[in-house]
């Protein structure tokens, strides 16, 4: 057992401290990462289409960017399986340390990457490769900081627990805007030329933070305690995708469940900021709009967590997204206003509606699986949920945007399915909220 784990201390206090550590652990952890990943999302809105598809027609650089960008989520599932298995057969807590590494460094490449003017096409085959390895680290990352703090946490307060990895994301959103506005004021030939370099190469200086906080943390006492029941049962260790593969049931329910809330999620940083700036709206104001709104949302996506926790995960999700339907556009009117002010309150009530899915969805992704495969269920059913309701999302909005004569109501009609599609699989899924744990199935 030594060679997996080290338990977590055996005092009441002391496991409350631990778990508080475990969760800001986990939220530090993802907001690196996320800071990483989402800052892609911004750049190829902002940067890439010039940088690496110049000559281009405005919306078809805009369609190739989002391209690459779909890499990164087509990565994610294969980033779950590695390291969800061996999360699962190893422990959470070193797979964590290898995905924030990972990470780190390809992002850091990605901001010396020559562009299509000195390399020609070339650029743009590393800039997809690099978002690939960008894409299996953080398919791995989510999963391990949702179970160490899901797993860390108290029964009755779980869904809070885990919002706090969730809650990541925007925080890493916030930053990688703020960070990204700042240099796109630089006159737009140095923007283009290596101001929008900057914020990939202080990855660097993040991944030296993240190591500091996640080489702290004790691994999960709920997954130490299944690996010695069945150590000492003399049970053989599963192959954990397997096992899940076994009963695919909760994958796919899961992988359609979550996928609106992605998909919606991602438009924001993405075709959202191009369709405003397109209108007229500065593009330094729209992305400080952006991250003003992504800071507001982050304690709604912790709020989200906690109301999970009293009505359950399946109420509070539906009702976000039923809410978000009825709201595209509005949403899209204040967007296209060319007023900042207008952008803002846009974002901001699209962010709060958007968290009561994204609050709960990682302890209800998480507790739907047994805790010898939970690593591996989690991050598949996970991974796989974003890549098909974000992977390709933008670059097809940005298609039937520009296929439509640049009308927003094939965008509408696109994205009020999607999340229908999600409510479905939300109500046929089975409410998480009291499951055991501890449970091995």
């Amino acid at each position: 057992m030594s060679g997996h784990t080290t338990l977590a201390p055996a005092g009441t206090a002391a496991k409350r401290k631990e778990a508080r550590t475990v969760i800001l652990s986990s939220y530090l952890g993802s907001t690196i990462e996320f800071y990483d990943f989402l800052l892609y999302a911004t750049a190829a809105a902002v940067a890439f289409p010039k940088v690496f598809f110049a000559g281009t027609d405005e919306w078809v650089g805009v369609v190739a960017a989002y391209a690459t960008f779909a890499a990164g989520y087509v990565a994610r599932p294969l980033g779950g399986v590695i390291f969800g298995h061996f999360g699962d057969k190893v422990g959470r807590k070193g797979m964590l340390i290898i995905s924030m590494a990972m990470m780190g460094i390809a992002s850091t490449l990605i901001g010396v990457i020559p562009g299509a003017g000195v390399i020609g096409p070339w650029g743009a085959v590393i800039l997809v490769l690099l978002r690939v390895c960008q894409g299996i680290a953080v398919g791995g990352e989510w999963g391990g900081a949702a179970l160490m703090a899901l797993e860390h946490s108290d029964p009755k307060r779980r869904g809070f627990a885990a919002s706090f990895v969730n809650a990541g994301a925007p925080t890493g959103a916030v930053l990688g805007t703020l960070v990204m506005g700042a240099f796109s004021a630089l006159p737009q030939d140095a923007f283009l030329a290596w101001g929008w370099r900057v914020p990939f190469l202080l990855s660097f200086v993040l991944l030296i933070v993240g190591m500091f906080v996640r080489l702290r943390v004790s691994e999960s006492p709920i997954f130490a305690e299944a690996v010695a029941k069945e150590e000492a049962q003399g049970a053989k260790r599963k192959i954990p995708l397997l096992d899940v593969l076994r009963r695919p049931k909760a994958l796919i329910m899961i992988m359609f469940a979550g996928a609106a809330g992605f998909g919606l999620q991602v438009v924001l940083p993405t075709f959202s900021v191009t369709y405003a700036v397109s209108k007229g709206a500065p593009q330094q104001g729209v992305l400080y709009a952006f991250a003003g709104a992504s800071a507001i949302s982050i304690v709604f996506v912790l709020l989200g967590g906690r109301l999970s926790d009293r009505f359950g995960r399946r109420p509070v999700m539906i009702a976000g997204l039923a809410l978000f339907i009825a709201y595209l556009f509005p949403m899209f009117g204040m967007l296209g206003s060319g007023n900042v002010g207008l952008v803002f309150v846009a974002f901001t009530v699209a962010l709060i509606l958007h968290s009561s899915l994204y609050g709960p969805l990682a302890a209800f992704v998480s507790e739907q699986f047994g805790t010898t495969s939970r690593y591996t269920g989690a991050a598949v059913g996970y991974q796989l949920a974003t890549l098909i309701g974000a992977g390709f999302t933008p670059g097809i909005i940005a298609g039937l945007y520009k296929d439509s004569g640049q009308n927003i109501l094939p965008v509408v009609v696109f994205l009020s399915v999607m999340a229908l599609v999600s409510i479905v699989f939300i109500a046929l899924t089975r409410e998480s909220k009291n499951n055991d744990l501890t449970a091995v199935r």
